[in-house]
């Protein structure tokens, strides 16, 4: 093994994959930093089942079109041979390149036409695998559309250009973090602005994503401090779950964890205008909900509750079980909704309440009409939400 093959591993060994962990949950697209043989050091966001099943010669080890194209010093974005967009960027040090950032493996829209050109039968007999297995992995190919291929591109540029500062001694640290920093919130803002353009839904005001960004920023400028750190790494998991995209249903402990991770940062904001209390019982935070069903319920505390007030307020969120059923509670000792905000809740027309609507339509579609939000309290003492699910997801209580 060469010097900077060494080097790259203990790179590699060095937390390597959280310092990146902000950007990376914005993308669920194939990311590796390989070798110069073409040996993979990390799978960042692992590679298609397809690549690995079919073009793959060794699990660890990048497919022949990759490595025939690996020049150093050079850059490339190609086509495979089965029409897969593929990028290869190299990561060099004083002018010597020591391996390479390697990712997208998705078809465009405009070459999406080519996964049905694959002859599955001639490829089950070369492989020796079953014909539904290949069949599955073509169907399970991502088309991207370009532009956020060349937002995935531009990720792969940052993450090589970054390790180059890693190994580089002669670049002032506090400078270095700074200037990562500066390119990380531009990142996250182009992936925001490209998510709100193309209308897909980000739970979470992206508002309060510019805002945190900024206040990041400028905490960074001014002091060197593990508050910082902790503050990147909360939002980075705030964004990473907050972008999943699924149908599925979460633990509510994982709910709890994403809204702790939030509130913490709202903290960081308010300071002592802002307090809160969390008690959700361990053997509630196993059953199931919807995920992104609590954040915005407590953003609107947060927003129409704690922010008007002066000195601010206190939030809490407790949970009972009873029965068959589970309620989940967020209070606040703020001033209430306004009232055109109630109002608009009673108009599905109204915008203003579009978020809120949303949200209980989501419950009631997983659990029937019983379930869902009720706002049981909003006064000048206060506002107290519900949200009321079953203990078995399958389960629709007779109204």
């Amino acid at each position: 093994m060469n010097k900077t093959d060494k080097t790259l591993r203990h790179l590699m060994d060095s937390n390597l994959y959280s310092r990146y962990s902000g950007l990376l949950s914005l993308s669920n697209i194939s990311l590796q930093l390989i070798d110069l043989n073409g040996d993979i050091l990390i799978e960042f966001n692992p590679s298609p089942d397809f690549c690995k099943q079919i073009c793959q010669q060794e699990e660890t080890r990048i497919c022949p079109d990759y490595i025939s194209r690996l020049k150093p010093g050079k850059g490339d974005r190609f086509a495979c041979r089965y029409g897969l967009t593929n990028i290869c960027l190299p990561v060099g040090i004083n002018n010597q390149t020591i391996g390479y950032v390697t990712g997208a493996q998705v078809y465009s829209p405009d070459s999406e036409y080519q996964k049905y050109l694959i002859d599955i039968m001639d490829l089950a007999q070369a492989k020796n695998l079953e014909p539904e297995v290949i069949a599955k992995s073509i169907a399970a190919i991502k088309t991207i559309e370009e532009n956020k291929i060349e937002i995935h591109e531009q990720l792969c540029n940052y993450i090589a250009k970054n390790i180059f500062y890693d190994f580089s001694e002669s670049i002032n640290t506090t400078d270095t973090a700074i200037a990562r920093l500066s390119i990380e919130k531009e990142m996250l803002e182009k992936k925001i602005i490209d998510l709100e353009a193309k209308n897909i839904s980000l739970v979470i005001n992206p508002h309060f994503l510019f805002n945190t960004l900024n206040t990041i920023a400028r905490i960074a400028y001014f002091e060197k401090s593990h508050t910082t750190e902790e503050l990147i790494y909360c939002l980075s998991d705030l964004l990473r779950y907050n972008l999943k995209q699924d149908d599925e249903l979460h633990t509510i402990g994982a709910e709890i964890d994403n809204i702790e991770k939030y509130l913490y940062i709202q903290k960081k904001k308010f300071k002592n205008r802002l307090e809160y209390d969390i008690d959700i019982a361990d053997p509630i935070k196993h059953h199931r909900i919807p995920n992104m069903i609590i954040q915005p319920i407590v953003e609107n505390a947060l927003i129409h509750g704690i922010t008007p007030k002066r000195d601010g307020g206190r939030i809490k969120i407790y949970a009972e079980k009873y029965k068959n059923d589970i309620n989940i509670f967020v209070m606040d000792n703020g001033h209430g909704f306004p009232k055109e905000v109630l109002q608009s809740l009673q108009q599905p027309e109204n915008k203003v309440g579009i978020g809120f609507r949303s949200t209980d339509k989501r419950l009631k579609g997983y659990f029937g009409d019983a379930y869902g939000l009720a706002i049981v309290k909003s006064d000048y003492s206060g506002s107290t939400v519900t949200i009321s699910i079953p203990t078995k997801p399958n389960a629709r209580r007779q109204g």
